[in-house]
């Protein structure tokens, strides 16, 4: 017998609370955010398999984002400004660090960074990250021209969240994956020193599984402006 949709409702909002115990004291808005977040992260573990819906008219047919994903220390925010060299229009350069640094203190306790280097956030990140991100939906639709500087932690849900704003805004994304072994990414982490030890190894790979790209590039082994001209001889 179908326990019926309220059991159900039960049945997630349980489910919800056991991943984050934060959960029972969002707002309505923010619990119904956390869960598109889970089915986003279910639908990538099993590969997909439900139908998406139509693909949305393209507002703009030339490309007005660039995403740059790739883990910590891998070089994205310098690539970030090469690019901004040596693409002929303005490009806006906007990444995780810049949403991180606007946040309140008290959001910190959502975010966990494990001795190992590895980094989980709760749901009150979460639900600042999904305004972020239809926020620069907004500014490209608005016009302006916007390179995203940005760590996939949940790797695929973690690009299908900003699918679900930029394409939603019928906006043509350029998706690039910037590589770097774990090695040379370590050894940049120990010369920056303003990280958590062993955050860049762990993502080394870590935040490219089930990504969908465009375009990769090697920053281990190739240098940022070379790179970033690769990079710009994708855009339409």
């Amino acid at each position: 017998m179908d326990p019926g949709p309220l059991a159900w409702a039960s049945v997630v909002s349980g489910l919800l609370e056991k991943r984050d115990p934060s959960f029972s004291g969002l707002d309505d808005a923010a619990q119904v955010a956390a869960l598109f977040d889970l089915v986003a992260e279910f639908r990538a573990e099993r590969g997909d398999p439900l139908p998406g819906p139509p693909a949305p008219t393209r507002i703009h047919a030339a490309t007005r984002v660039i995403v740059l994903n790739g883990g910590s220390s891998s070089g994205k925010s310098t690539i970030a400004r090469c690019l901004q060299t040596v693409l002929p229009e303005p490009w806006l350069t906007l990444g995780v660090d810049t949403l991180i640094d606007a946040m309140p203190a008290s959001v910190d306790e959502g975010i966990d960074f494990a001795v190992d280097g590895g980094v989980s956030v709760g749901f009150g990140f979460q639900r600042l990250e999904h305004a972020w991100m239809t926020g620069v939906a907004a500014m490209v639709r608005a016009g302006a021209r916007v390179i995203v500087d940005d760590v996939f932690l949940g790797g695929a849900a973690s690009q299908q969240r900003w699918r679900d704003a930029l394409d939603s805004a019928g906006l043509e994304v350029l998706w690039v994956g910037v590589r770097c072994g774990g090695a040379v990414a370590a050894a940049r982490e120990t010369v920056r020193g303003d990280r958590v030890t062993g955050m860049a190894e762990t993502q080394a790979e870590s935040v490219h599984r089930g990504v969908v790209y465009d375009l990769e590039v090697d920053s281990g082994a190739n240098d940022a402006l070379v790179c970033a001209r690769e990079i710009a001889a994708r855009i339409k």
